[in-house]
């Protein structure tokens, strides 16, 4: 029987919008492929709504399956009548750079949409000057019995939706979504619906696009039945200043949202603080030296920690120190090409497992834009069951063998002997790996 929340002995986030909600059901979506088949599944049995948050947009990307571009799919929901709505992100003059992948509302997207006589409803949304609206969220059907959500770290990026860690193609992302049902959906939508009614550039000629897109949604006033046994509280990172209206979710209490929100902090310095035995991480970035510390403490206490980064980023110093502990792995992940060499998988995902019980999930980069002035989305998890399930599957994927039999501790021993070993044979210039993960 999965662990309840008052047997795992990991406190929640106490200053967030969200409470800790029971009831509800994860299943892990690894890698982009399959994590973007399952959303257009739910798209195409959804039956009142779509809506969507989304930061980067390639023009390059295609949904599996031959389903076209994701407006493609979107447009097809729209088009049977269903209440298709996007919040997308519009960089400001300091993110300029950032607009090439981005459909930020230019002149040439509202031609598209008008080619494609596009049904869709669309706000556009600028972040605290500098930062970035980075949620990425899928809601179907919000405010239903049937209510569900999809939030991760996966942007509409070819390099992604197509990518496995099996593969070898250079320039592919390895990431991870996780599919919600039960009580918390209720908090994704009133995430969607606070920002939604707030978005920056609603009021502008070029900040909305559709029939319906200048009126306000109401807030969700019930909440979905129970729809397993995982705890989750629904974590964000929102700048001050940038929303107003506190309206309380279902069954919770008003937050004062116009002070910011750092809860995804919290959560993960909490988690790491609390951990006994064994720390599982990927990110993309782990450059905040409180989390750092934090993880440093945790190898003190005889913690085994894996983290698994891009192995072609940049490290930094302080991550790199923790080396110097016999219990910590830093690793990349390298799949194999057409030609039989490893070449490097970027790892994208944003995600921690501490003692094989608790989990988070999410948008949430472990860097100060993340952590302190993006907007982010994140689930957090309190289920044996449910943890175990992402970090076995996870684990298969980056050892090419299973660890379920496995305890969380002796899993991640087990990952650090093969994570070495495939290091040896990644110097001696031999392709011939356990798995995909070597040490770095």
């Amino acid at each position: 029987m999965a662990a309840d929340r008052n047997e795992i002995d990991i406190p929640s986030a106490s200053k967030a919008s969200y409470p800790v909600r029971s009831g509800n059901r994860i299943k892990p979506l690894i890698d982009g492929e399959s994590a973007f088949r399952r959303v257009c599944e739910a798209i195409e049995q959804a039956q009142h709504s779509v809506w969507v948050t989304i930061t980067f947009m390639w023009a390059a990307c295609r949904m599996p399956d031959g389903r076209g571009s994701p407006l493609d799919v979107l447009n097809r929901a729209a088009a049977r009548g269903l209440d298709v709505r996007i919040i997308f992100w519009r960089p400001d003059t300091e993110t300029e750079h950032l607009k090439t992948n981005a459909f930020w509302g230019a002149p040439e997207h509202f031609d598209q949409l008008r080619r494609s006589a596009s049904n869709i409803r669309i706000r556009w949304d600028r972040a605290k000057p500098g930062y970035c609206q980075h949620q990425k969220s899928w809601l179907i059907d919000a405010g239903y019995a049937a209510e569900t959500a999809f939030l991760g770290g996966i942007n509409l990026n070819p390099h992604s939706v197509v990518a496995s860690g099996h593969r070898g193609a250079r320039g592919q992302n390895h990431d991870v979504y996780i599919e919600l049902a039960g009580p918390s959906t209720a908090d994704v939508h009133h995430n969607f619906v606070q920002r939604w009614n707030e978005a920056s550039e609603r009021h502008l000629a070029d900040g909305h696009w559709g029939e319906g897109s200048t009126s306000e949604l109401p807030f969700p006033t019930g909440l979905p039945g129970i729809r397993g046994n995982t705890s989750v509280q629904i974590q964000r990172t929102i700048s001050d200043g940038r929303l107003f209206n506190d309206h309380a979710a279902p069954q919770g209490s008003a937050y004062p949202i116009y002070e910011g929100e750092r809860s995804n902090f919290e959560q993960y310095c909490a988690a790491i603080r609390a951990a006994l035995r064994s720390i599982y991480m990927e990110n993309q970035y782990i450059t905040v030296p409180e989390i750092i510390d934090s993880l440093r403490h945790a190898l003190s206490r005889g913690v085994e920690i894996v983290a698994v980064v891009p192995a072609e980023g940049d490290i930094p110093d302080a991550l790199s120190e923790l080396k110097a502990f016999e219990r910590f792995t830093l690793a990349g992940i390298a799949g194999l090409d057409e030609d039989g060499k490893r070449s490097s998988v970027w790892v994208h995902s944003k995600l921690m497992i501490v003692d094989g019980e608790w989990g988070t999930v999410g948008s949430c980069n472990l860097h100060r834009h993340s952590l302190f002035g993006n907007c982010e989305l994140n689930a957090a998890f309190w289920c044996k069951e449910t943890a175990r399930a992402l970090q076995d599957e996870l684990l298969h994927e980056h050892l090419g063998l299973s660890v379920t039999e496995l305890d969380d501790l002796a899993a991640l021993q087990l990952f650090k002997k093969i994570a070495r070993s495939n290091r040896l044979l990644f110097e001696s210039g031999d392709s011939r790996w356990q798995g995909i993960a070597y040490s770095l």
